[in-house]
């Protein structure tokens, strides 16, 4: 089998072009496309985690406590992992440019609604829909490691995922801000317009896709068991992946508890917000991780990343009461997380002759981890504190590893 940054044989060999050639309709070159794709991804994945800084907002407003309404980032979460199940194989097979432009102005109007929720079933749907038409991203990062140059390839999946980590700390950051300051309902029309802005400027740029259908529409949907079953390399990615993700998110999303509650840091919405700052560290350490994978493989990487969230996992654990390890803690899982991620998507992307299928199978084998992992943090924050917590990442860390390490990886994982 080819390694991880070999070239397969279904991949196109060109540089990643906008719509037009060398430039598309808006006047960008190759690298500002990639810039655009990068931005919008940022915006798009911030709407996954756009409730969770503004938890105990959405709490004071609906006569509820924090942790009671601390199940609608989970519900995010699956939302996410659903939309991922029935849109992003779409990808293999019909016209992106259309695809972008419906799917962002679905996320915009359920957004909108979202605002205008007057309790937290309507904000739940609204959220649920929102997540899942939020997986432009998805569509985005085939496109873009299928035409980047073959010894680029992990270095501009690298650029992409380093967009999408950074609208996830532009959720927390500038959603706690905002919100303290206007409401959170302010937020979401916020990220409704930012949606819909680059969400059409995106998909008016995309290269114009000649794509005849020869079978059914959901065909990828039907395809993701055999893909995954013959894909020894898709199929640690995928479990890995829910570890690592699983035990990021049950830390992160169950921060806002730890940092805004009265047995915590009593910190307000706003302050808790900025602790997301250190989740810069993944916008940081991406492109790094991009040159580590087309360098040394992806095995070694992903090894490496799991050796990091392992040290991170006590240093949340002593963060409960001590301030330093907690911010040390965000640096290093975000660190293990980005490195790990940007090593099993680029495997993801070039094991199989349809990437688009396998990016969906990888990325929904992570988001059902992390979104499952935060339903149990959720509980467990309730019943055992920030401890309770800790112990669920733990246990997801020691499931992604475990699960993996009886089957042996092929030789393009080892690569």
């Amino acid at each position: 089998m080819p390694s991880a940054t070999s070239t397969a044989a279904h991949e196109v060999k060109t540089p990643l072009r906008p719509r037009g050639g060398d430039r598309g309709t808006l006047g960008l070159s190759p690298s500002l496309f990639l810039v655009l794709i990068a931005l919008c991804t940022a915006v798009t994945a911030a709407n996954i985690y756009l409730a969770a800084p503004l938890l105990p907002l959405i709490a004071h407003d609906f006569g509820s406590t924090p942790s009671a309404v601390a199940w609608i980032a989970s519900v995010a979460q699956f939302g996410y992992a659903a939309g991922l199940l029935f849109f992003a194989p779409l990808g293999d097979s019909v016209n992106r440019r259309r695809l972008v432009a419906a799917l962002s102005l679905v996320t915009t109007a359920a957004l909108t609604l979202g605002a205008f929720s007057g309790g937290t079933a309507m904000l739940a749907v609204a959220v649920f829909v929102a997540a899942a038409a939020t997986v432009v991203p998805q569509l985005l990062v085939p496109l873009v490691a299928a035409r980047a140059p073959v010894d680029r390839r992990a270095r501009h999946v690298a650029a992409v995922i380093a967009g999408l980590f950074t609208g996830i700390v532009a959720a927390r950051v500038l959603g706690g801000l905002v919100g303290q300051a206007f409401g959170w309902r302010v937020v979401f029309v916020g990220a409704a317009a930012l949606t819909a802005a680059l969400g059409l400027a995106t998909a008016w740029a995309l290269p114009v896709e000649s794509r005849p259908r020869t079978g059914p529409l959901f065909a990828g949907l039907r395809a993701l068991p055999s893909v995954v079953r013959t894909s020894p390399d898709l199929w640690r990615a995928c479990l890995r992946q829910a570890g690592m993700y699983g035990a990021w998110s049950a830390l992160w999303t169950s921060l806002a508890l730890l940092l805004t509650g009265d047995g915590g840091y009593g910190l307000s919405t706003a302050a808790a917000g900025l602790f997301g700052l250190f989740g810069l560290a993944a916008s940081a350490v991406a492109p790094l991780a991009g040159g580590f994978v087309d360098r040394f493989g992806a095995a070694k990487v992903v090894r490496s990343a799991y050796l990091l969230a392992a040290v991170s996992v006590p240093l949340f654990w002593l963060g409960g009461s001590t301030l330093w390890a907690l911010c040390a803690a965000a640096v290093v899982i975000h660190a293990a997380l980005v490195t790990s991620h940007v090593a099993n998507q680029t495997l993801a992307l070039t094991t199989t002759s349809t990437p688009a299928t396998a990016n969906t199978a990888y990325v929904v084998a992570g988001f059902a981890g992390g979104a499952l992992a935060s339903a149990v943090a959720g509980s467990a924050f309730a019943q055992w504190g920030w401890s309770g917590v800790c112990a669920v990442a733990g246990v997801w860390l020691l499931l992604g590893w475990t699960t993996t390490s009886v089957r042996r990886p092929s030789a393009s994982a080892r690569r």
